[in-house]
């Protein structure tokens, strides 16, 4: 039986005329599920019983299976969900004075491999479903009991190497008789994949854009990357202008700072000159170490240090705050550490 969270509006309007009802119902059946939080058709009292009967028939409204759960005291949350055929993925929900905010993952395992990422310690098995994507949202809110108001795609995988189901999730959670998650308060994040990135500026959707950036040149990138040595720097940044053309959204480079290895001040001095003129803001992220790793997080004299640096050659930047550095913080630890009994 098909999981009511993989359906779009349009395909649940389609589907309700062929089977002779009215394309309203769908916007019915919609508050229902995501406003007002009713799992059970036969509990929406609105619409007719024949459809609450096929409904049924139909479709399930499910979450995921809850594995096991980690909360750091900093607040932050990580769950570690069991998908039906048995696949472990992390979700992550952080709370910020802006709001609750969801990391998502968008794919079991990652074939990017990035040197410093524990994503990629388990390599992609397939990618996820859009009720898989969305039930981390839904399962989150019902198991805290709490209304999810920003996403970023930024867990485990490459979301534009699962382009259509992310951007069917995006529309479901986005729609505004769905979860009404705001476009403004949506981010995908990519390590580079240009042609996505030029498809993803013509989407009529226009969420935030994240790169994955993590060094100001090729010759470093490419050890910290291996995507580089396909899309490189120069190419990255020109679909990154191209994007801002059409959206007119501020783009975000993402920048871990590694101990010793892109955090000197000639670094933040070559990254300020690569992004001077891009309307952009650096996000700097305190690395949360992994143990198969040879990586260090910077210390935060070192890091304020760099971040006063970009912001003294007119770069945007802030410094984010540690998070979760208690538990399996990283995108795939928890999940490794199952899956290999550590």
């Amino acid at each position: 039986m098909r999981n009511f969270y993989d359906l779009t509006i349009t395909e649940l309007q389609d589907h309700l005329v062929q089977k002779g009802y009215k394309a309203y119902n769908a916007d019915q059946i919609y508050k229902w599920v995501y406003e007002q939080k009713v799992f059970d058709f036969e509990q929406m009292s609105n619409i007719s019983k024949n459809l609450r009967m096929d409904l049924s028939h139909w479709f399930q409204i499910k979450d995921l299976e809850i594995d096991s759960v980690q909360e750091s005291s900093d607040g932050t949350v990580k769950y570690l969900f069991k998908l039906e055929d048995g696949s472990l993925i992390e979700t992550v929900l952080m709370t910020n004075d802006y709001g609750m905010s969801v990391c998502v993952t968008s794919q079991v395992g990652c074939n990017m491999g990035c040197s410093f990422c524990a994503s990629g310690l388990i390599k992609k098995a397939r990618d996820l479903e859009i009720f898989e994507l969305v039930s981390q949202i839904t399962s989150v809110e019902n198991h805290k009991n709490i209304r999810i108001t920003h996403v970023v795609v930024m867990g485990t995988g490459e979301p534009f190497d699962n382009y259509d189901n992310v951007m069917e999730f995006i529309r479901v959670i986005n729609y505004k008789n769905g979860l009404q998650i705001g476009s403004r308060h949506i981010t995908v994040s990519t390590c580079g994949i240009v042609p996505k990135i030029y498809q993803y500026a013509k989407e009529t959707i226009k969420t935030n854009l994240a790169i994955s950036l993590h060094a100001a040149n090729n010759e470093l990138r490419n050890q910290l990357m291996p995507i580089n040595k396909a899309y490189p720097i120069e190419e990255v940044l020109k679909a990154c202008n191209h994007y801002f053309d059409m959206t007119g959204r501020r783009i975000t480079f993402e920048y871990i700072l590694l101990q010793g290895v892109n955090d000197s001040k000639e670094q933040a001095d070559e990254l300020s000159d690569l992004l001077r003129g891009i309307n952009c803001y650096v996000n700097l992220i305190p690395y949360n170490p992994v143990l198969e790793f040879k990586y260090k997080k910077t210390d935060q004299n070192r890091a304020n240090e760099f971040h006063a640096q970009l912001l003294r050659r007119g770069i945007n930047a802030i410094l984010r705050r540690e998070q979760g550095s208690d538990i399996d913080a990283a995108c795939g630890q928890l999940r490794y550490k199952k899956e290999n009994a550590i």
